[in-house]
């Protein structure tokens, strides 16, 4: 019984990795490669030779043949953490990308960037069509994430940077896609590949693009903003505790402290309340003890009874 529930979880997990990697891919190869503008990393510096040899080799395959290496060596430097499911994750969104651009054999009647919405996009409305983009390509990315995959490249760079040299993974990931966006500004810019619009103006986009799909990936794997955490600091705790658990049915949880201005000991009192409970939380609080400390903090995710589900 143990071990099917286990295998589920991780057919689960696959599943989510294979819509992940091909929601990123539609962002990449369909709203991206012809638009020029370059998301950094693997896929970036992909886009960037692709842009040098005239389109003639493709991008899911150069992101492939690119991200193999650094997953070896990803192996070598960091253990096993890069495994299976890594290998998965970057050859699925390589394969989506050349598939869905149909540059696969046999199947190059798909062709999706072809389509009369893309290229209608691509002339009258270019910023919105780079916004699907960053969508697509961050919500893959996050559910990629989420179910503890990745897709190699500048995350394998970054870790072995940080285990080496003690860079933060952060930074790392700034520096790898600042270099390949400006190599790709740069290819574009003198093989003049795009004489509708400037490459330093493509270069902006892309810098964008990094912004909003880093934001999506920040909220798919944290989630929205429906929860707030409060701190409450009271002499009437009891009374307040008794309020919230009867008034709102939410548990809380009494720490013990020791107020520095008046040098006393006390509980200050921590419950999570969703965002539509707050302000009845605040004026049941209020209404216990109108001189109440309350300290509201945004909770991104929160597992157990009453909130979401673990996955």
């Amino acid at each position: 019984m143990f071990s099917g529930k286990i295998n589920l979880k991780v057919i689960r997990d696959y599943a989510v990795i294979t819509v992940g990697a091909a929601v990123m891919a539609l962002g990449i190869g369909i709203f991206l490669v012809d638009a020029k503008v370059v998301p950094g990393g693997v896929s970036g510096l992909s886009m960037a030779i692709h842009y040098l040899t005239n389109n003639s080799v493709p991008v899911g395959m150069l992101m492939w043949v690119f991200n193999v290496p650094l997953f070896l060596w990803g192996i070598k430097e960091l253990g096993k953490s890069f495994g299976a499911r890594t290998f998965y994750g970057f050859t699925m969104n390589s394969f989506f990308i050349d598939f869905f651009r149909g540059d696969i054999p046999g199947l190059n009647f798909i062709r999706l960037q072809e389509s009369q919405t893309v290229l209608d996009l691509y002339k009258n409305d270019f910023l919105f069509m780079i916004l699907i983009g960053s969508v697509l390509l961050g919500a893959g990315l996050g559910l990629i994430f989420k179910f503890k995959g990745t897709t190699a490249g500048s995350d394998i760079v970054a870790a072995i940077l940080n285990k080496r040299f003690g860079i933060k993974p952060g930074q790392a990931i700034m520096i790898i896609d600042f270099f390949v966006i400006a190599l790709a500004g740069f290819i574009i810019d003198q093989k003049d590949l795009s004489p509708e619009r400037p490459a330093l103006s493509l270069t902006l986009y892309a810098f964008f693009l990094l912004i909003i799909s880093s934001r999506i990936v920040d909220v798919i794997i944290d989630g929205f903003d429906y929860a707030r955490g409060v701190f409450i600091i009271t002499d009437k705790n009891d009374e307040v505790a008794e309020v919230i658990m009867s008034n709102l049915s939410r548990g809380a949880t009494a720490f013990k402290s020791r107020g520095l201005y008046r040098n006393i000991d006390r509980e200050v009192i921590y419950t999570v309340v969703t965002i539509k409970e707050l302000s009845i939380l605040e004026d049941l609080v209020h209404k216990v003890d109108p001189n109440a400390f309350m300290v509201v903090n945004n909770v991104h995710e929160v597992l157990g009874e009453g909130f979401r589900k673990r996955i």
